[in-house]
Protein backbone atom coordinates (compact mmCIF):
# COMPACT_ATOMS: atom_id res chain seq x y z
CA UNK A 1 0.00 0.00 0.00
CA UNK A 2 2.84 2.19 1.00
CA UNK A 3 4.63 1.35 -2.33
CA UNK A 4 1.45 2.28 -4.31
CA UNK A 5 1.15 5.57 -2.78
CA UNK A 6 5.24 6.51 -3.77
CA UNK A 7 5.33 5.45 -6.77
CA UNK A 8 1.79 7.41 -7.56
CA UNK A 9 2.28 10.76 -5.96
CA UNK A 10 6.39 10.73 -6.29
CA UNK A 11 8.10 8.18 -8.69
CA UNK A 12 5.18 8.18 -11.40
CA UNK A 13 5.06 11.95 -12.06
CA UNK A 14 8.98 12.20 -12.48
CA UNK A 15 9.22 9.19 -14.73
CA UNK A 16 6.11 9.87 -16.62
CA UNK A 17 6.54 13.69 -16.82
CA UNK A 18 3.28 14.23 -15.18
CA UNK A 19 1.77 17.27 -13.61
CA UNK A 20 2.60 17.86 -9.74
CA UNK A 21 -0.13 17.08 -7.57
CA UNK A 22 -1.55 18.56 -4.22
CA UNK A 23 0.79 15.39 -1.88
CA UNK A 24 4.62 15.80 -4.02
CA UNK A 25 3.31 19.61 -4.04
CA UNK A 26 3.24 19.89 -0.35
CA UNK A 27 5.67 17.64 0.31
CA UNK A 28 8.45 19.29 -1.87
CA UNK A 29 7.50 22.78 0.11
CA UNK A 30 7.83 21.23 3.47
CA UNK A 31 11.22 20.00 2.29
CA UNK A 32 12.35 23.85 0.72
CA UNK A 33 11.52 24.96 3.95
CA UNK A 34 13.61 22.49 6.02
CA UNK A 35 16.37 22.55 3.58
CA UNK A 36 16.62 26.33 3.98
CA UNK A 37 16.76 25.92 8.05
CA UNK A 38 19.22 23.15 7.80
CA UNK A 39 21.72 25.37 5.61
CA UNK A 40 21.46 28.01 8.34
CA UNK A 41 22.64 26.00 11.03
CA UNK A 42 25.00 24.12 9.29
CA UNK A 43 26.34 27.58 8.10
CA UNK A 44 26.21 29.25 11.40
CA UNK A 45 27.97 26.70 13.04
CA UNK A 46 30.97 26.37 10.59
CA UNK A 47 31.06 30.47 10.65
CA UNK A 48 29.81 30.73 6.97
CA UNK A 49 28.80 34.28 7.00
CA UNK A 50 25.23 34.53 4.73
CA UNK A 51 25.36 37.99 3.20
CA UNK A 52 24.59 40.12 0.32
CA UNK A 53 27.54 38.77 -1.21
CA UNK A 54 27.13 35.19 -0.76
CA UNK A 55 23.51 35.72 -1.99
CA UNK A 56 25.06 37.30 -5.12
CA UNK A 57 27.36 34.29 -5.83
CA UNK A 58 24.45 31.94 -5.68
CA UNK A 59 22.57 33.68 -8.53
CA UNK A 60 24.62 32.16 -11.46
CA UNK A 61 23.56 28.57 -9.69
CA UNK A 62 19.80 29.70 -10.40
CA UNK A 63 20.19 30.30 -13.96
CA UNK A 64 22.59 27.01 -14.16
CA UNK A 65 19.06 25.60 -12.64
CA UNK A 66 16.92 27.11 -14.98
CA UNK A 67 19.14 26.24 -18.39
CA UNK A 68 20.21 22.64 -17.07
CA UNK A 69 16.21 21.76 -16.59
CA UNK A 70 15.89 22.71 -20.17
CA UNK A 71 18.57 20.11 -21.28
CA UNK A 72 15.88 17.28 -19.88
CA UNK A 73 13.27 19.04 -21.69
CA UNK A 74 15.25 18.60 -24.56
CA UNK A 75 15.89 15.00 -24.35
CA UNK A 76 19.54 15.22 -24.96
CA UNK A 77 19.85 12.42 -22.30
CA UNK A 78 18.10 8.72 -22.11
CA UNK A 79 16.85 7.21 -18.98
CA UNK A 80 17.12 6.73 -16.41
CA UNK A 81 20.36 9.18 -16.13
CA UNK A 82 17.69 11.99 -17.11
CA UNK A 83 15.30 11.72 -13.92
CA UNK A 84 17.87 13.51 -12.77
CA UNK A 85 17.07 16.44 -14.17
CA UNK A 86 13.53 16.59 -13.27
CA UNK A 87 12.21 18.24 -10.72
CA UNK A 88 12.76 17.57 -7.38
CA UNK A 89 15.90 15.63 -8.12
CA UNK A 90 17.22 18.20 -10.06
CA UNK A 91 17.34 20.73 -7.18
CA UNK A 92 19.39 18.10 -5.39
CA UNK A 93 21.45 17.40 -7.98
CA UNK A 94 22.88 21.22 -8.20
CA UNK A 95 22.37 21.78 -4.52
CA UNK A 96 25.17 18.73 -4.46
CA UNK A 97 27.31 20.37 -6.90
CA UNK A 98 27.41 23.43 -5.57
CA UNK A 99 28.12 22.20 -1.75
CA UNK A 100 30.79 20.87 -2.84
CA UNK A 101 32.16 23.92 -4.78
CA UNK A 102 31.42 26.19 -1.84
CA UNK A 103 32.33 23.70 1.08
CA UNK A 104 35.84 23.40 -1.19
CA UNK A 105 36.62 27.42 -2.09
CA UNK A 106 35.57 28.40 1.48
CA UNK A 107 38.37 25.40 2.39
CA UNK A 108 40.79 27.10 0.11
CA UNK A 109 39.86 30.58 0.89
CA UNK A 110 40.69 29.25 5.07
CA UNK A 111 44.00 27.62 3.62
CA UNK A 112 44.69 31.20 2.02
CA UNK A 113 45.29 28.97 -1.42
CA UNK A 114 42.36 31.94 -2.76
CA UNK A 115 41.49 35.39 -1.52
CA UNK A 116 37.66 35.28 -1.60
CA UNK A 117 35.84 32.05 -2.37
CA UNK A 118 32.38 33.80 -2.85
CA UNK A 119 34.23 34.84 -5.87
CA UNK A 120 35.41 31.73 -6.80
CA UNK A 121 31.72 30.40 -5.88
CA UNK A 122 30.11 32.78 -8.19
CA UNK A 123 32.54 32.64 -11.05
CA UNK A 124 32.01 28.29 -11.11
CA UNK A 125 28.41 29.19 -10.99
CA UNK A 126 28.68 30.98 -13.78
CA UNK A 127 30.70 28.77 -16.00
CA UNK A 128 28.49 26.09 -15.47
CA UNK A 129 25.64 28.10 -16.31
CA UNK A 130 27.51 29.38 -19.78
CA UNK A 131 28.53 26.21 -20.76
CA UNK A 132 25.28 24.98 -20.43
CA UNK A 133 23.64 27.66 -22.20
CA UNK A 134 26.09 26.68 -25.28
CA UNK A 135 25.15 23.73 -25.24
CA UNK A 136 21.63 24.60 -25.80
CA UNK A 137 22.29 26.56 -28.68
CA UNK A 138 23.67 24.28 -30.33
CA UNK A 139 20.54 21.98 -30.17
CA UNK A 140 19.19 24.78 -31.25
CA UNK A 141 20.74 25.54 -34.26
CA UNK A 142 21.05 21.96 -34.81
CA UNK A 143 18.26 20.09 -34.12
CA UNK A 144 15.25 22.96 -33.43
CA UNK A 145 14.99 26.30 -33.90
CA UNK A 146 16.25 29.75 -31.84
CA UNK A 147 13.24 31.89 -31.41
CA UNK A 148 14.69 35.37 -29.84
CA UNK A 149 11.35 36.85 -30.58
CA UNK A 150 9.52 35.11 -27.84
CA UNK A 151 12.58 35.60 -25.56
CA UNK A 152 12.39 39.12 -26.27
CA UNK A 153 8.71 39.10 -25.72
CA UNK A 154 8.69 37.47 -22.12
CA UNK A 155 11.59 39.48 -20.73
CA UNK A 156 9.54 42.98 -22.55
CA UNK A 157 6.59 41.94 -20.38
CA UNK A 158 8.77 41.17 -17.61
CA UNK A 159 10.56 44.51 -17.06
CA UNK A 160 7.01 46.43 -17.58
CA UNK A 161 5.41 44.42 -15.27
CA UNK A 162 8.40 44.25 -12.94
CA UNK A 163 8.87 48.50 -12.83
CA UNK A 164 4.59 48.52 -12.23
CA UNK A 165 4.53 46.84 -9.32
CA UNK A 166 7.28 48.30 -7.76
CA UNK A 167 6.22 51.64 -8.75
CA UNK A 168 2.68 51.05 -7.14
CA UNK A 169 4.47 49.36 -3.93
CA UNK A 170 6.94 52.08 -3.72
CA UNK A 171 5.19 55.28 -4.65
CA UNK A 172 1.65 54.22 -4.19
CA UNK A 173 1.60 52.25 -0.98
CA UNK A 174 4.97 54.07 0.23
CA UNK A 175 6.97 50.74 0.94
CA UNK A 176 10.27 52.48 1.11
CA UNK A 177 12.06 49.22 1.73
CA UNK A 178 11.42 48.47 -2.03
CA UNK A 179 14.48 50.03 -2.58
CA UNK A 180 16.46 47.16 -1.48
CA UNK A 181 17.56 45.18 -4.30
CA UNK A 182 17.15 41.75 -3.44
CA UNK A 183 13.09 42.48 -3.38
CA UNK A 184 13.27 44.02 -6.42
CA UNK A 185 15.00 41.17 -7.93
CA UNK A 186 12.62 38.81 -5.81
CA UNK A 187 9.21 40.33 -7.99
CA UNK A 188 11.46 40.30 -11.29
CA UNK A 189 12.22 36.32 -10.65
CA UNK A 190 8.46 36.06 -10.33
CA UNK A 191 7.59 37.88 -13.13
CA UNK A 192 9.49 36.10 -15.32
CA UNK A 193 8.09 33.31 -14.20
CA UNK A 194 4.45 34.40 -14.71
CA UNK A 195 5.57 36.19 -18.10
CA UNK A 196 6.57 33.03 -19.82
CA UNK A 197 3.76 30.50 -18.41
CA UNK A 198 1.61 33.45 -19.77
CA UNK A 199 2.88 33.75 -23.46
CA UNK A 200 3.59 29.88 -23.81
CA UNK A 201 0.27 28.71 -22.98
CA UNK A 202 -1.96 31.50 -24.60
CA UNK A 203 0.55 32.32 -27.41
CA UNK A 204 3.37 30.33 -28.04
CA UNK A 205 3.04 28.15 -31.35
CA UNK A 206 4.31 25.07 -29.20
CA UNK A 207 1.36 23.59 -26.69
CA UNK A 208 2.26 24.11 -23.15
CA UNK A 209 0.70 23.18 -19.99
CA UNK A 210 1.19 24.55 -16.24
CA UNK A 211 2.42 21.44 -14.20
CA UNK A 212 1.70 22.99 -10.72
CA UNK A 213 -1.94 22.64 -9.06
CA UNK A 214 -2.79 25.96 -8.07
CA UNK A 215 -1.37 27.47 -11.09
CA UNK A 216 -3.19 24.69 -12.85
CA UNK A 217 -6.36 25.04 -11.43
CA UNK A 218 -6.62 28.96 -11.74
CA UNK A 219 -5.97 28.87 -15.84
CA UNK A 220 -8.75 26.19 -16.05
CA UNK A 221 -11.35 28.22 -13.95
CA UNK A 222 -10.34 31.71 -15.64
CA UNK A 223 -9.72 30.66 -19.24
CA UNK A 224 -6.38 32.32 -19.40
CA UNK A 225 -2.58 31.78 -17.96
CA UNK A 226 -2.36 35.63 -17.96
CA UNK A 227 -4.46 34.64 -14.38
CA UNK A 228 -1.14 33.81 -13.19
CA UNK A 229 0.24 37.57 -12.85
CA UNK A 230 -2.71 38.36 -10.22
CA UNK A 231 -1.99 35.03 -8.26
CA UNK A 232 1.75 35.94 -8.20
CA UNK A 233 0.56 39.36 -6.67
CA UNK A 234 -1.16 37.78 -3.94
CA UNK A 235 1.82 35.85 -2.92
CA UNK A 236 4.43 38.62 -3.55
CA UNK A 237 2.71 41.04 -1.75
CA UNK A 238 1.89 39.59 1.93
CA UNK A 239 5.43 37.45 1.15
CA UNK A 240 7.61 40.95 0.95
CA UNK A 241 5.74 42.92 3.70
CA UNK A 242 5.93 39.14 6.16
CA UNK A 243 9.76 39.52 4.76
CA UNK A 244 10.43 43.04 5.86
CA UNK A 245 8.76 42.56 9.40
CA UNK A 246 11.04 39.03 9.77
CA UNK A 247 14.23 41.19 9.00
CA UNK A 248 13.21 43.96 11.70
CA UNK A 249 13.00 41.56 14.57
CA UNK A 250 14.79 37.49 13.37
CA UNK A 251 17.85 36.76 12.23
CA UNK A 252 19.53 38.45 9.23
CA UNK A 253 21.20 35.59 7.77
CA UNK A 254 18.07 33.52 7.90
CA UNK A 255 16.47 36.35 6.15
CA UNK A 256 18.69 36.42 3.49
CA UNK A 257 18.16 32.59 2.49
CA UNK A 258 14.69 33.02 3.08
CA UNK A 259 14.69 35.60 0.22
CA UNK A 260 17.04 33.90 -2.05
CA UNK A 261 14.78 30.57 -1.59
CA UNK A 262 11.76 32.59 -2.86
CA UNK A 263 14.09 34.33 -5.62
CA UNK A 264 14.92 30.47 -6.66
CA UNK A 265 11.38 29.36 -7.11
CA UNK A 266 10.00 31.82 -9.27
CA UNK A 267 13.03 32.61 -11.51
CA UNK A 268 14.79 28.63 -11.97
CA UNK A 269 11.33 28.22 -13.81
CA UNK A 270 10.97 31.22 -15.60
CA UNK A 271 14.45 31.00 -16.98
CA UNK A 272 13.54 27.04 -17.73
CA UNK A 273 10.32 27.88 -19.96
CA UNK A 274 11.75 30.79 -21.49
CA UNK A 275 14.75 29.03 -22.96
CA UNK A 276 12.11 26.14 -23.95
CA UNK A 277 10.28 28.47 -25.93
CA UNK A 278 13.12 30.13 -27.41
CA UNK A 279 14.47 26.78 -28.43
CA UNK A 280 10.47 25.30 -29.42
CA UNK A 281 10.76 22.17 -27.30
Amino acid sequence: MATDFIYKYYIDPIRYGEAYNPVDTVTYAILLIICVYLLYRLFTKINITIDRSFIYALFPWIVFGGFLRVVEDCNMLAAPISYVLVTPLIYFFIFAIAFITLISSWYLERKKVISSWKLIFGYAGGVCSFVTLLILLWFGFTHTTIDLSATAIILTVTAVTTILIYAVLRYIFKWTYLSERLYQMLIAGHMLDASATSYGIDLHSVHYVEQHVVGNALIEATGTAFSMFPLKLLVLIPGIYILNLYRKEGSESLWYLILIAMIMVGMAPGIRDMMRMMLHV
